[in-house]
């Protein structure tokens, strides 16, 4: 018997069979209310026996919303049934079986079920012995009878109900298996990714140093021997093509599977700086910035690093500093290029010292990876990077990212 949970509205097909066991249950009402002690039929059946079928089973459709009501109606059916002078059988207690059997299915623990099918199996019990008299063997055995239909009913129900919990937790154990095995093979595969990734990136790493190997030999021999110097070029072109083919199959190895579909924008760098700071500025943070020295251009990685600097030192002053205004500074020397990011900020929100390449967290403010992540940037491309409350008030980024050679002195070096 499906039961629908919160009372909603059920299916025609289980109307269908709602209105099936109902009719079956109010015909064997009427044939357990036929029947005489002596086992002959009274034909035809009498009101009372249309009585008890009726009033039993009109609360049957009702069962699964109220079971404690349904049980309780139709006991008291059972119980009516000697004093309206009709036999107590099991045919004509069927729908107290039956109410016993869904709330075995639906009780919130073993012992409500238990103790309830136990009260309705005692009730029809007390109504069936005579108060007078002793009990043949075949009053005694349909005493009997009576009085453990409703506890066969539970004890199935029961069963029941353990098959279906067993079942479900089976199903759901092959769920998460299946889960774990997902997890465990998107793991592996990632795992594996990164393993060809990094045999790539090695390869890649020595044809890049042979490759610069050649350029110093072509540019060696570029006058003494412009033969030698062709091949090497040759030789250079050919390394730089393969190294850019590796390249390739690395970063498109470590792509995810959305990746390859995305448009392919440049780098940032601190030629968009005025764009970054102009979206801090609509955000309500006044930036203003400071340059020292002679700008130059930066490698692809080092204008990435100071662009992607200045940007989270900024976005934690937007978050954590309780300042309205920021100073991006940027001094450049021969062979670095200095960037602070600093904030007036006094208030309590502002964080203690902690400076040096090996400080990593800050405790006066929100724990993250802000400040690991820039720290981890400035460390690969050969710069460092320092963090803390400054003496006069407010928090300092500070970086210091290495610069190639000027040009200029590049070709005064050359000869």
């Amino acid at each position: 018997m499906t039961h629908r949970g919160g009372g909603g509205p059920r299916s025609r097909g289980t109307w269908w069979r709602e209105g099936a066991l109902t009719a079956t249950a109010f015909a064997l009402c009427l044939v357990g209310g036929v029947v005489g002690e002596d086992g002959s039929t009274l034909q035809p059946p009498p009101a009372a026996a249309y009585f008890i079928a009726v009033v039993s089973c009109a609360v049957l459709p009702v069962r699964h919303r109220a079971p404690l009501i349904a049980m309780a109606v139709t006991a008291a059916s059972g119980v009516l049934v000697p004093p309206l002078g009709l036999l107590l059988s099991p045919l004509i207690v069927a729908p107290a079986g039956i109410t016993a059997y869904s709330y075995s299915l639906t009780a919130r623990t073993e012992r409500h079920a238990v103790g309830a099918v136990s009260l309705i199996s005692a009730a029809l019990l007390v109504a069936s012995t005579p108060l007078f008299g002793s009990l043949s063997g075949k009053d005694a055995s349909r005493v009997g009878a009576v009085a453990a239909f409703p506890l066969v009913a539970g004890v199935l129900g029961h069963s029941v109900r353990n098959r279906r919990a067993y079942l479900a937790a089976v199903e759901e154990r092959a769920r998460q298996a299946e889960k774990s095995r997902d997890t465990e093979a998107r793991r592996r595969v990632g795992e594996e990714r990164v393993r060809i990734a990094r045999e790539l990136h090695d390869l890649v790493a020595s044809q890049i140093t042979l490759a610069n190997a050649q350029a110093t030999v072509a540019a060696h021999l570029f006058d003494a021997r412009p033969e030698q110097t062709r091949k090497s070029l040759k030789e250079l072109v050919e390394t730089t093509s393969d190294a850019l083919d590796e390249l390739r199959a690395t970063v498109g190895l470590l792509r995810q599977s959305g990746d390859a579909d995305a448009p392919a924008e440049p780098a940032p760098g601190l030629s968009q700086l005025p764009t970054l700071l102009e979206s801090f500025r609509r955000a309500g943070l006044e930036v203003s910035v400071q340059q020292e020295g002679t700008a130059r251009p930066l490698p692809p990685g080092v204008d990435l690093t100071a662009y992607r600097i200045i940007q989270e030192a900024l976005t934690n002053v937007t978050k954590h500093a309780g300042t309205g205004s920021a100073l991006v500074h940027l001094a450049w020397n021969r062979d670095r290029v200095t960037i602070t990011v600093a904030d007036d900020g006094r208030g309590a929100r502002t964080a203690p010292t902690a400076t040096g390449p090996n400080a990593s967290t800050v405790p006066d403010r929100p724990s993250g990876y802000g400040l690991i992540g820039m720290r981890e940037r400035a460390t690969a491309v050969g710069g460092h990077l320092s963090a803390g409350r400054r003496p006069e008030g407010g928090f300092l980024v500070s970086t210091e990212l290495p610069l190639p050679p000027a040009k200029d002195r590049e070709a005064g070096d050359a000869p």
